[in-house]
Parts: structure tokens; C-alpha cells; sequence
């Protein structure tokens, strides 16, 4: 193979290089491990030391063919070159460009036929600009931190020729191989040389950012050795001054931590933290958890109440400026005010008389017998949220409101352990806080809503800070001391009650707020709503006058609900049309606007509920229940149709198991007195009935639609209309009993606000209408019974006759019209 490399001069052994390319007039040190290379760099190194060094496509590639090599490549000589195990390590200057025509040879290494290329070379002022701007941008590179060696880069500045300087440019740009392998295939110099500007302008720029980068880390490390540095100056003149151990900081933490009138052990745990901040280095993670734990403790109120005097006559006054009605509540409002007065007078005579006993000895705080816990219940939208703040007021205290809807964590109340990344105290320390005194009006809202999941039950947490006995040592995971939040006046509010723990239920006393009369509501909009909506809508006084029938109207057509909130929200709509019109008027002029009934369907649309009973008339099959709900009240129709059939008894309507009870019960009812009914005695068997509540998308469960299923099957079957201005409620037996119900506050409320004239209850019901206001009772006509009866004597429209003997021959099969 060495006779054949020297017998021309056209041929020459090829090495491939991996990701290299050496260009004509630089030099390179290489390495040659693979054995064809080595072989080839031997055999050069016997004949003429030249080479052709060509670079791959793919420098993966540990043993290449032809087709894995690039075409333009460089004819290289071999300076000096040393070998060392199995490897040689080459000196290679670049002597020239060529193209590989052919490969001659492939074993033992690649020998091939080339023809030299020649570079296109115009020596003009367009050269000599790009051949000056290269060199510059050259020289900002390396301030900028470009490592090259010293005599390339004298070399380059010592006024090549363009072609030189290209190549020698070339050869030291950081670029990708492709890119190097781009510049050599390029014949013109001074496309070459456009490129290398674009290459050494991309360089600049990331050196530019990169001596930025390391500008900004030197400054901050500078500035904190320069800290450093002052810190330990610092320590030796405080050391002199006698002052070792407490920077300016730590005096301030200390002067608070004694300020803040912390009992005596929490006092003390205190001052062990400080202790701990003060010798650890301010660049231990923990300092920075010791500090944030040291302002918790410092900030919390301690020893700061708001002034304890209870004016039973003041606080009257304000609850009845805030509150329309709700005179049963207001009453057990002010008891609870009350006994807080007297007991705060004991507890100070109590402490005093301890002091006289043991003045030396400081006195231990007990848990006191306090008053319960109030928990206000009742239907959305009737003022429980804003009775608590009226308390607030009464006293004189700060208010704190703390939604406990949607809780499902347990460290929400109790707080996180201080071994978490960014813990926290509980929301009720995070409340005290906010509040900044220890004794605030504290409102937990929705304790009904309150869930539990695998991080814990909150409910059970708060079973310690709503029991007067225990909650004077209130232990909060984050502070790990406890606090005493026995003056804290805690309330709470749920619009139902059976989501509520036993446990934590029995901790609290429950006042019932019931849905709102039409009456009060009237009162409620016209003194309160009706201001409130002017002032946030901006609109002046006298502008806007309602006339009393149309706040009526607001009230029954575009209303039906136990609160106030959307009977506000209609007086808000109303504003905010007045408003629009006071707008577009362009004359300036004052406007008036007197709104009567006839005006609302302007302002607010047509009506949204109709009357119940405005166009319905005496039905056959049709009685109206009552019902309690969530919001309140409401009245029920029961719908019964009969039908050919086996005797089926159909219930529809989303009724609950205990519902469909009842009407199984009241249909026993009425077939085993068939005979007191007038029904022929096999009257079942050749009938299918059907009951059905409407609104079926609605779920109704319980068992005091009892009587009202029972009286529409009586109706059905003997065909006698019942009077629609009649409502009842009650459970029955299979003997005809009517049985106690709950409720009875709202759903006479609800028979009240729908219009009905009258209304059957439980005799043992009457105890309860002493909690209805006396405006509803006035209007109501009371029916108190013990059987069914009773209940069909007062709600059927005319006497049961008693000879239907004909019943099935001539039964129409009655049905029911709705």
C-alpha cells in the first residue's frame, strides 16, 4: 500500500475526523485511535507526511465508509507527531483545500484521488470592511473572556490577507461541526467571511451575557463576604462594649417578648427560641422558622381585651337598629349578654379574694363555667351572619369571621406543626390576631358544611375550642403553648343541623332563626333594603319613591324564599334601571320616579312566580300539604289519579322511603274504611292509584304528608272536591290517628305567604303557635285534630254520602287536571 500512495501525486491516504475540521494554514493537534486512521498516519508519516483529513456526517459513526464522509476536505501535514499505546497523537498543519474524487482503497485505510480547489479572492473595499469589522469583533471576544492561544490570536491581528484571515478565523470560532464543515465547503471569501461575522456576533453576545451573569454572582458573593466581614467587626466592638450576644434585633424580639404579657411558661418557652436564634448562623435555614414562630408569638394578644361593659339596654337598642323582627332571638341574645355581665362580675371578685388569700402567689387562671356556645340556625338569607356583627357592636368588641364551608383539613383549625415548610398557626390564633384583642366576637359560619378526609375531621378539632370548659388552654400545633380563648364569644350558624357531629352539637345552644313573614319583609325592604341599595347605587335622595303595594308585589310575584337576599337583589335590579336612566338623560334636569305596581314589569320583567292558589279552583284528587325545607317552608300539592287496573299503587314524585310509607299507610287507611267512606267493599281490585307530588326533580321525604295523602285519596275515590284555600299536615296511622310533626313554625309561615286560609295541625301541635308571629295567626283559621276524620270533615267541600253502591259502575275513573 506504500508503493501505491508514492507512485503519484494524485492520490493521498484518507483519515476521517469525528467532529473536526481543519482548515488550510492553521494547525491542530489530533488523535488517532481507530486502527485505519492509525494505519493511514503511518503510512504518510514513510512517504510524503500528508494526509487527507476529512470530517464524518455523523460523528457516532466508529467505523465510516466513503458514503459516511463529507466530499470537500483539507490536505493536512504531519509536523511532528508522537504515539502512545496503541494511539497517535498528531501536530497537523492544514496545507491546503480539496475535493475527494474517488476512493481507491479501503483496507487497510482509505486511500482516494483528489483534485485541489482554489477559493474565489477579490481584494476589494467591501473585503477590507468585513476583513476589519471581523478582527474588532474578534478582539471583543476575547475581552469578553474568549479563550484562544496568544499566538493565533497575534497572528490574526498582524494584518493578514482576506483569504488567511478566514481560515485562521475559522479555525478558532465556537460554532456547531456542520457549521465548520460550511464555512470550508464555501469557495467565495467573502461569503466566507459574512458568515464568520454572523458566527462571531452570535459568540459575542452570549460571552456579553455570560460576563453579566458571573459579574452579578461576584457582586452578591462580594457583598456577602463584605456583610460578613462587617458582622464580625460588629461582634468584636459589642464584645468590647460589654454588649456580646444580642444584636440590635434580638434586644427588640427580647423588649416585646416582655412587653407582651405572655403567661409565665409560654413567657418562658419565649425566651428558650430567642436563645436558640441567637446562636445560630444567620445562614441556617432554621433561623428564618425561629424568627416567623417568635412574631407569632409576640403579635398574638396575650394580654389585650377590649373593655368588658355590657349594657343590656344599649346592646338592645343596636340589635333592634340593625334587625327588624326577630323578637324571640333578640330576648335570648340579651339573657346570654346577661349572664356574661354577672359572671364577669364574680370572676373579678373571685380573683380578688384569691389575691388576698395568697399575695404573694400569682393566680392561676381555671377554666370557668361559661355560657354556652350560641349557634344561630335557620334558612339562608335571614340574617344570622349579620346578627353576630350587631353583637359585635353591642359590645363594643372586635368581629371576627371565620367561613368554615368546604374545611376538610384539621391543621385549618388547629394549625401545622412547625417541622413543615411554611406552617402556620390555625385560623382561629390566625383570627385572634387579626382581631388584637383576646376577647373578640368570633363568627365560625357554616358549621354544618364543615367536611372530613384523610388529613383529618376538623369538627373534632373544634370540639376543644367551643367547650367553655376546656377552651381556656386552647393547644394550637404551630404555637405548641396553649392560649386562652375563654374570652372569646364564639358563634356559630348552619342552615341545618343533622350534618352536625353529636358531639359537637351538644356543645352548642341552638337558637332557630324561621323564615320571615310578608309582613316582616315588607318592613325589612322598606326601612332597610330600599336606603341600603340607594346609597351603594349612588342615587340621591327623593328620586326614587316605591309605593307600598308595589313593594308588595316585589314580595309575593318576584319572590319565594325564607330570607331577604333576592327580594334585595330585586331592589338592586330596580336601582340599577333608575340609575341608567338618570345617565341618559342629557338635560341635567332632576328626575323623579314614583314606581307603583303596574311600573314593575319595566323595571324587573314579568312576573316570576304566581300565585299557588290565584287561579286554581275546588279539586277533585288535589289536597295542599305543608313542608319543611331548608329554606324555610313551602306548600305541597298531593295529586292522585285513579285508573282501570289490579289494584297497583303507584308514588311518584322523588319521594324518600319514609314518604312512600305514608302513602302506603294512608291508602291501608281508606280501604279498611270503606264502609264509614261509602266504597263498596271490593272497590280496590279493579282500580290502579296513582300519587304524585309535583316538582319531581325536587327530593321530599318524611312522614307529615301523611294526612294530606290520605284526605286526596278520599277525594279521588268518592269524588268530593277539597276546599283549596285548606292546607294541612300531620302523620297518620293505619287507624286514622294524626301524629305530632315538626316544623310548624315555618310551614305555617309558608301556608301564610301562599295565600291558604286555613290550616290543620296536630293537636299536639298547638303548644308551637307560640313562636308564630301574632300578624300571621290573625289571618290564619287553626284546625287542631286527633283523626282523619276530623281533617276530611274540615277539608272536603261538602259531607262524604255514605250510598255509592254504584261507585264502580258508574266511576268515571277520576283524574286529575294540574
Amino acid at each position: 500500500m506504500a508503493d501505491l500512495v508514492s507512485a503519484t501525486n494524485q492520490m493521498l491516504p484518507i483519515v476521517p475526523i469525528r467532529d473536526g475540521v481543519v482548515f488550510p494554514g492553521t494547525e491542530m493537534i489530533l488523535t488517532f485511535g481507530r486502527q485505519r486512521s492509525v494505519s493511514a498516519i503511518e503510512a504518510a508519516s514513510s512517504t510524503g507526511k500528508r494526509v487527507i483529513l476529512v470530517m464524518q456526517k455523523n460523528p457516532n459513526i466508529n467505523d465510516p465508509t466513503p458514503s459516511d464522509l463529507y466530499h470537500t476536505a483539507t490536505i493536512g501535514e504531519i509536523v511532528q507527531m508522537m504515539k502512545n499505546e496503541g494511539e497517535i497523537n498528531a501536530l497537523v498543519r492544514g496545507v491546503g483545500k480539496v475535493e475527494i474524487l474517488s476512493y481507491e482503497a479501503v483496507e487497510p485505510f482509505f486511500v482516494g484521488r483528489y483534485l485541489p480547489v482554489a477559493d474565489t479572492v477579490v481584494e476589494n473595499d467591501e473585503i477590507k470592511a468585513l476583513t476589519n469589522h471581523l478582527t474588532s469583533e474578534l478582539r471583543r471576544a476575547v475581552n469578553f473572556g474568549k479563550s484562544m492561544d496568544f499566538l493565533t490570536f497575534m497572528n490574526i491581528m498582524s494584518g493578514l490577507d482576506s483569504l488567511a484571515l478566514s481560515y485562521q478565523v475559522a479555525g478558532v470560532l465556537d460554532v456547531k461541526p456542520n457549521e465548520r464543515q460550511e464555512l470550508l465547503e464555501t469557495a467565495s471569501v467573502k461569503e466566507r467571511l459574512e458568515k464568520e461575522v454572523g458566527f462571531l456576533s452570535r459568540e459575542v453576545k452570549i460571552l456579553e451575557l455570560e460576563r453579566k451573569i458571573a459579574n452579578k454572582t461576584q457582586e452578591k458573593f462580594d457583598k456577602n463576604v463584605r456583610e460578613q466581614v462587617l458582622r464580625e467587626r460588629m461582634k468584636t466592638i459589642e464584645k468590647e462594649l460589654g454588649e456580646e450576644g444580642e444584636s440590635k434585633e434580638f434586644k427588640e424580639l427580647s423588649d416585646k417578648i416582655k412587653k407582651a404579657g405572655m403567661p409565665p411558661d409560654v413567657r418562658e418557652k419565649a425566651e428558650k427560641e430567642l436563645a436558640r436564634l441567637i446562636q445560630m448562623s444567620q445562614y441556617n435555614p432554621e433561623s428564618s422558622y425561629v424568627r416567623t414562630y417568635l412574631d407569632w408569638l409576640v403579635d398574638l394578644p396575650w394580654s389585650v381585651a377590649s373593655p368588658n361593659n355590657v349594657n343590656i339596654a344599649d346592646a338592645e337598642n343596636v340589635l333592634n337598629e340593625d334587625h327588624y323582627g326577630l323578637k324571640k332571638i333578640k330576648e335570648r341574645i340579651l339573657e346570654y349578654l346577661a349572664v356574661m355581665k354577672l359572671r364577669a362580675k364574680a370572676e373579678e371578685q373571685e380573683e380578688a379574694q384569691e389575691k388576698q388569700k395568697h399575695p404573694k402567689d400569682e393566680v392561676k387562671r381555671k377554666g370557668k363555667v361559661a355560657p354556652t356556645i350560641l349557634s344561630f340556625g335557620g334558612p339562608p338569607g335571614v340574617g344570622k351572619t349579620s346578627i353576630g356583627k350587631s353583637i359585635a357592636r353591642s359590645l363594643g368588641r372586635k368581629f371576627v369571621k371565620m367561613s368554615l364551608g368546604g374545611i376538610r383539613d384539621e391543621a385549618e383549625i388547629r394549625g401545622h406543626r412547625r417541622t413543615y415548610v411554611g406552617a402556620l398557626p390555625g385560623r382561629i390564633i390566625q383570627g385572634v390576631k387579626q382581631a388584637g384583642t383576646k376577647n373578640p366576637v368570633f363568627m365560625l359560619d357554616e358549621i354544618d358544611k364543615v367536611g372530613a378526609d384523610f388529613r383529618g375531621d376538623p369538627s373534632a378539632a373544634l370540639l376543644e375550642a367551643l367547650d367553655p370548659e376546656q377552651n381556656y388552654a386552647f393547644s394550637d400545633h404551630y404555637l405548641e403553648v396553649p392560649f386562652d380563648l375563654s374570652d372569646v364569644f364564639f358563634i356559630t350558624t348552619c342552615n341545618i343541623l343533622d350534618t352536625i357531629p353529636p358531639a359537637l352539637r351538644d356543645r352548642l345552644e341552638v337558637i332557630h332563626f324561621p323564615g320571615y313573614t310578608e309582613e316582616e319583609k315588607f318592613h325589612i325592604g322598606r326601612d332597610f333594603l330600599f336606603e341600603k341599595q340607594r346609597g351603594i347605587h349612588g342615587i340621591p335622595e327623593d328620586t326614587v319613591k316605591l309605593s307600598d303595594t308595589a313593594l308588595y308585589d316585589i314580595i309575593r310575584r318576584y319572590t319565594r324564599e325564607a330570607g331577604v337576599r333576592n327580594l334585595e337583589r330585586e331592589i338592586s335590579t330596580l336601582f340599577r334601571k333608575v340609575a341608567k336612566k338618570i345617565a341618559d338623560n342629557k338635560d341635567g334636569k332632576k328626575s323623579t320616579f314614583a314606581i307603583g305596581s303596574k311600573d314593575l314589569h319595566t323595571y324587573l320583567g314579568p312576573y316570576k312566580f304566581t300565585s299557588y292558589l290565584a287561579e286554581k279552583k275546588d279539586e277533585v284528587g288535589m289536597s295542599t300539604g305543608l313542608a319543611w325545607t331548608e329554606a324555610g317552608g313551602d306548600i305541597l300539592f298531593i295529586e292522585v289519579a285513579l285508573m282501570p287496573g289490579r289494584g297497583t299503587l303507584t308514588l311518584t314524585g322523588q319521594l324518600g322511603d319514609v314518604m312512600k310509607e305514608s302513602g302506603q299507610a294512608a291508602l291501608s287507611y281508606v280501604r279498611s274504611r270503606y264502609k264509614v267512606l261509602g266504597l263498596p267493599e271490593k272497590f280496590f281490585q279493579k282500580l290502579d292509584v296513582h300519587v304524585h307530588v309535583p316538582e319531581g326533580a325536587v327530593t321530599k321525604d318524611g312522614p307529615s304528608a301523611g294526612a294530606a295523602i290520605g284526605t286526596a285519596l278520599v277525594s279521588a275515590l268518592t269524588k268530593i272536591p277539597i276546599k283549596r284555600t285548606v292546607a294541612m299536615t300531620g302523620e297518620i296511622t293505619l287507624r286514622g290517628r294524626v301524629l305530632e310533626i315538626g316544623g310548624v313554625k315555618e310551614k305555617v309561615i309558608a301556608a301564610h305567604r301562599a295565600g291558604i286560609k286555613t290550616v290543620m295541625l296536630p293537636k299536639n301541635n298547638k303548644k308551637d303557635l307560640e313562636d308564630i308571629p301574632k300578624s300571621v295567626i290573625n289571618d290564619l283559621t287553626f284546625h287542631f285534630v286527633e283523626h282523619m276524620d276530623e281533617v276530611l270533615k274540615v277539608a272536603l267541600a261538602k259531607p262524604i254520602v255514605r250510598s255509592a253502591k254504584k261507585l264502580l259502575a258508574t266511576h268515571p275513573h277520576a283524574h286529575l287536571t294540574a
